[in-house]
Formats: structure tokens, C-alpha cells, sequence
């Protein structure tokens, strides 16, 4: 596998988009214009062996763990879900494979669902060589806060976090172990949505994970991506229907970049700034958000059409941060 640095890949794509066929990079002439509109024009050459990496980004935007589900003599609702981080090569874009750490064989991991006042019991077994944790965001107890003395995971063993769901909004969770910036990079996150108790309207919903990989572990990133794929929904885009409402849940976990943003051609979307309000915060196109920020964002397209959205830092959607929604 040939690997590329950061400046490598920016070198060869030109400003062209990039292309990644076996780990090598091919591009048009930068004097000749590019016609977008025809097959591989935007985005990688060959596809990813999704089957060997275990996971599809297609199915990761609307897979929701809802835990395993009982109640107590009182009537509340108790959901228990568990965590298995291991080690696993994964492949981010064609030819391009990563040894990535992961929660249950996945990049992001799985996203955990819960309504607001629910008690969250969440075992991490570890199955890897380094000690890890997961540590999430919203309200819980000193204690469970999953960082190194709070719930850490030794090699080989197993801890369990307890927790009610609240606030009601998008979060996220991750590992906590030292050093922090290895164990998210090589990626240990995903989101954990908590609904508010009456819900939200009826919606088509997605989970976006901003991600990106160095590959050659200098501390700048190669591949970006929403998730782990580059281009993903460029090669195949996410399917809408005109006039109906749809519902992203856009959360930030790029490492090595202070910020990374979202941005949607041709509409503008509700801005729920940590999804902590019904109240939307603006109508805006695009939301710029550092690392651990996460935005509920809510639109819908007039007109059927094949539309853009990627990240407005250029150089993000030059190496793999583009896709396409597919409104019919």
C-alpha cells in the first residue's frame, strides 16, 4: 500500500477532487474543466470493500441502538447496551486500509438511543491491548465519567457505566484514555441521541459522524469523510423525497483540525445548536463546529434533484468530505 502525506494528496488532486485507485492518486489537468456531471468526475476510483470493513456508511446514518429494554417495579425504563472495543484494520477509502480502534467493530460506533429520564447501563468490554473507556457527554455522576481512575478498562476486562439520559439533545461519546488525541483519532466515538420525553416530529433521520484519518500518523489528515468512508454518499447518494422533512444528526469528531462545518446546496436548514431546545437557532446553509460540537439540523428539499453537501473548508471536500442527496 503506498501511503501519501497530507500535502501528497493535495498535490496530486490539484483542486480537481480527489481520486484514489489502490492507494495511488489520479487527477485531470488543472487547465482542462472537469465535467462533474459525468461518473467519477467527484470523488474516489473503485469502491471500498464495505463486507470486509463490516459496516456500510449507508446503513450507519439511520441505525439507532436502542439497548435492551426492561422496567423497574416503579415503571421506568432501564436500557443496557454493550460496547466491545478491538483492534481493526479498516478501509477508508479504496485501497487506503487504516488500523483503526474501535467500538463494536465499527467507525463511528454504534449510536446510542435513549428518551430523556431513561437509566443508561452501558458495559465497554476490552478486548484490545490498551486500556480504554467511554466517556460521555451530558449529566451523569463523577464516578462513571469514564476517564483514566473513573471506570478505565483494563486490557481483557470489562466495566459497566450507569447513568440516567439527560439532557434530552445530540451528544456523543468517546474514549477518555491517555494519550486523548490517539484513542479518538484511531476512532473511539459516536453519538448518543437523547429525545425529548414527547419525541420530535416525524422526520426521515440520519446520524453524520465528521471524521477523518491520518494515515501516515504525522498529526495532519489525509482522508476526510462523514462516516469513515471518503465520498461514500457521492458514490452512492442518500435518497430524500421532495417536500418531505429530513433530520441529520451532525456530530464533529475530527481530530488534528480545530474546526470542520457542514454545509447544504440549494436549502437552508433549522439549526438546533445541541439539539438541547425545540426552539431552532437559526435558519442558516452551512454551521462551522470544533471538535465535540454536534448540531440537530432540519430541512427539506422543494424540487427533485441530485444535490451536494460537504464541508465549506475546501481542502476537507478535496479529500473525501462530499456527498449527494438523491431527492426524487
Amino acid at each position: 500500500m503506498r501511503r501519501w502525506g497530507r500535502r501528497g494528496f493535495l498535490g496530486a488532486v490539484g483542486g480537481a477532487g480527489l481520486a484514489v485507485a489502490g492507494g495511488s492518486v489520479a487527477h485531470g489537468s488543472r487547465d482542462q474543466p472537469h465535467d462533474h456531471t459525468a461518473p467519477g468526475a467527484i470523488g474516489t476510483v473503485g469502491v471500498v470493500d464495505h463486507a470486509r470493513n463490516g459496516f456500510h456508511p449507508n446503513e450507519l446514518l439511520g441505525t439507532f441502538d436502542h439497548g435492551t429494554v426492561s422496567r423497574t417495579a416503579a415503571g421506568r425504563t432501564v436500557r443496557e447496551y454493550r460496547l466491545v472495543a478491538v483492534a481493526k484494520e479498516i478501509e477508508v477509502a479504496p485501497g487506503v486500509r487504516y488500523p483503526a480502534w474501535t467500538y463494536n467493530g465499527r467507525v463511528p460506533g454504534p449510536t446510542i438511543r435513549a428518551t430523556e429520564g431513561d437509566l443508561l447501563r452501558i458495559t465497554l468490554d476490552n478486548q484490545t491491548e490498551h486500556p480504554h473507556t467511554v466517556h460521555f457527554h451530558g449529566y451523569h455522576p463523577a464516578a462513571v465519567d469514564g476517564v483514566p481512575g473513573a471506570l478505565e478498562a483494563a486490557p481483557g476486562s470489562s466495566v459497566t457505566y450507569e447513568f440516567t439520559a439527560a439532557p434530552f439533545g445530540l451528544h456523543l461519546y468517546h474514549c477518555h484514555s491517555m494519550p486523548l488525541r490517539a484513542h479518538i483519532s484511531r476512532g473511539l466515538y459516536g453519538a448518543l441521541v437523547v429525545d425529548p420525553p414527547g419525541g420530535r416530529p416525524p422526520a426521515t433521520e440520519m446520524v453524520m459522524v465528521l471524521n477523518a484519518f491520518d494515515t501516515d500518523f504525522d498529526t495532519a489528515n489525509e482522508v476526510y469523510a462523514v462516516n469513515t468512508v471518503a465520498f461514500a454518499y457521492a458514490h452512492e447518494p442518500i435518497p430524500l423525497r421532495a417536500g418531505e422533512p429530513a433530520r441529520a444528526y451532525v456530530v464533529n469528531m475530527t481530530e488534528f483540525d480545530p474546526v470542520n462545518s457542514i454545509h447544504l446546496h440549494a436549502t437552508m436548514f433549522d439549526l438546533f445548536r445541541t439539539g438541547t431546545s425545540l426552539e431552532r437557532h437559526e435558519l442558516t446553509d452551512v454551521v462551522t463546529m470544533g471538535q465535540g460540537e454536534r448540531h440537530i439540523i432540519e430541512f427539506r428539499y422543494r424540487e427533485p434533484g441530485r444535490y451536494m453537501f460537504h464541508a465549506h473548508q475546501t481542502e476537507f471536500t478535496d479529500l473525501g468530505w462530499m456527498g449527494m442527496f438523491e431527492v426524487t
